[in-house]
């Protein structure tokens, strides 16, 4: 039977297009797709390494450079390999060209550095398919109100890729790695995890949000809004059409699982703040300050003793760490508190599942689990599909294992 003709976006990362042995290899997966009929464009990242290196040009010349100046250097990479890719594909026979953000339009706000895409005018993207031709884009950038070029952020190919999927209206939005789907717990800790056939939205963004690393959490959000079905997939395995894990709206999964995935993050470190005076707008007096100087805050409990000092604990991004201790000592005066407290020696771990919103007892189940094996769980968060729990990092491997066993998501 033959394969159904599609529109695909096909997005390489950088692992894929490494080399110019990689290229060539990406260039005839792409050959592949489109010699069976496919209308096809392809988004690549820079070869592995190269943005790093650029990154480290730009600091090591100066710490404070020009964000619109940085953006000009670090896109540089995927200019280089959307041509050299466009190279590759001529020479296979196939009509390409590369496209670079500014050409197509790809329209996005003024914050160099980690713009957010305001919009993509896919006809010109359109018209260069339908006239036979694959377009090859640089991902990872666009252009600023200011007429210059602006990057995306980490991991911006991937939110690059999902916006031309929606602009494109494309049936799907390929997605190629070095692993081959989406699996329900990080195999390289627990031997059994399966690979999922197909995620929600919901749950994929739960997922990348509490540490699961296949998909970028921008580019979940946007496929989830656009309603972008996306597919995860290995770039070193031959092409099939059944491979890979498909992330897709929830209506398009028959069967949900009560528990979908396991994930974990080590980017976390726990502040406590202790003996604060329990008074109207203390909490403001302490979270605002962080977030005026960008601190993201995840976790959080509070808790007031008979004294009536409160303590409050929250956990912050690894990188965020040393300004927010900066920024809660100068804080000291107006909050009046004891004693700061820190602890980088942590984990948070993450359920996740669909079928938490109808099932009752996933979190009983979790805390016992834990608690079986020893384990103190020193900060918990929830939402309506997930529940996470701050742990000791050395118990992160047996949380983990012991946790993806608990709620049935060994294979068989």
């Amino acid at each position: 039977m033959s394969t159904p003709r599609t529109r695909i976006v096909m997005k390489f990362g950088g692992t894929s297009v490494a080399d110019l042995d990689r290229i060539r290899a990406v260039a005839e997966r792409v050959k592949h797709a489109y010699d069976q009929g496919h209308q096809v464009a392809v988004v690549v990242s820079a070869m592995a390494g190269v943005t790093n290196r650029m990154v480290g040009y730009c600091e090591s010349l100066d710490p404070l450079f020009d964000p619109r100046e940085y953006d000009a250097v670090v896109a540089s990479g995927e200019q280089v390999t959307s041509g050299l890719t466009a190279i590759a594909l001529q020479k296979l026979g196939v009509p390409a060209r590369s496209w670079l953000g500014w050409q197509i339009p790809l329209r996005t706000d003024e914050a160099h550095g980690k713009a957010r895409i305001e919009g993509v005018n896919g006809a010109a993207l359109l018209a260069s398919m339908a006239s036979g031709e694959v377009p090859v884009i640089a991902g990872f950038q666009g252009i600023g109100p200011d007429g210059r070029i602006a990057t995306l952020g980490r991991g911006g190919s991937d939110t690059s890729a999902v916006a031309v999927a929606a602009a494109i209206n494309a049936d799907r939005c390929d997605i190629y790695t070095d692993v081959d789907g989406i699996y329900t717990t990080d195999p390289r800790i627990v031997k059994k995890a399966r690979k999922l056939e197909r995620v929600s939205f919901e749950e994929m963004l739960e997922l990348a949000s509490v540490g699961a690393k296949v998909l970028q959490t921008r580019s979940v959000g946007l496929a989830m809004k656009e309603k972008v079905r996306v597919r995860v997939l290995s770039s070193f395995e031959p092409p099939c059409d059944d491979a890979g894990s498909l992330v897709v709206d929830e209506d398009e999964i028959m069967e949900k699982q009560v528990v979908t995935g396991i994930a974990y993050s080590r980017d976390e470190a726990k502040i406590s703040i202790r003996r604060i005076p329990d008074r109207p707008g203390i909490a403001a007096a302490i979270f605002t300050p962080l977030a005026r100087n960008g601190v993201n805050v995840d976790m959080i409990v509070q808790s007031t003793g008979a004294d009536g000092m409160t303590n409050l604990t929250f956990t912050v991004g690894k990188a965020d760490e040393a300004r927010a201790l900066e920024v809660l000592e100068g804080c000291r005066a107006d909050i009046s508190y004891g004693e700061l407290a820190r602890d980088s020696d942590v984990v948070k771990i993450s359920v996740v599942g669909m079928g938490m919103r109808s099932h009752a007892g996933i979190a009983s189940t979790m805390f016992q689990t834990l608690a079986d094996r020893g384990i103190n769980v020193q900060v918990i968060s929830t939402s309506e599909i997930k529940i996470s729990v701050l742990i000791g990092a050395e118990y992160t491997e047996l949380a983990v294992r012991t946790l993806h066993t608990a709620f049935g998501l060994d294979a068989q």
